[in-house]
């Protein structure tokens, strides 16, 4: 299964989308979630193409991966995930995550891999959780 890694970053009018493996992949909205919904309205469109037109990563099976900067997804989260809430599964203190949202300040390396790392885990645990 080939992996389509979606680009997500924010700009001056909103959040921009853009295929970092395929061409032709793009979309953009005032939001994240509007964002996205235009990259899976692109693709459906390129799904409609003629087989001459059309890229061949629609003929096999496929996945989408998001990768978003780090401002853009402490963002894209806030209304989910307190400062607090993120300081207590990163380590990392909320002050520094509040410049890290607001794009005052960027993350280093390791600091986007502990909060990549929690968020992960998080998901892991919220996944063998049963009601």
């Amino acid at each position: 299964m080939k992996t389509i890694r979606i680009i997500i970053e924010r700009n001056e009018d909103g959040f921009w989308g853009y295929a970092e493996n395929e061409n032709a992949i793009v979309g953009g909205g005032d939001t994240v979630q509007k964002c996205k919904q235009d990259v899976l309205d692109c693709i459906a469109t390129l799904k409609d193409l003629d087989s001459n037109n059309r890229p061949s990563f629609l003929e096999k099976e496929y996945e989408l991966v998001y990768k978003f900067d780090t401002a853009s997804l402490l963002n894209y989260y806030k209304g989910i995930f307190t400062n607090s809430a993120l300081e207590r599964i990163t380590g990392i203190n909320q002050k520094q995550i509040q410049h890290y949202a607001s794009g005052h300040r960027n993350p280093r390396l390791a600091q986007r891999i502990k909060i990549e790392t929690a968020l992960h885990n998080l998901g892991k645990e919220l996944l063998a959780v049963e009601l």
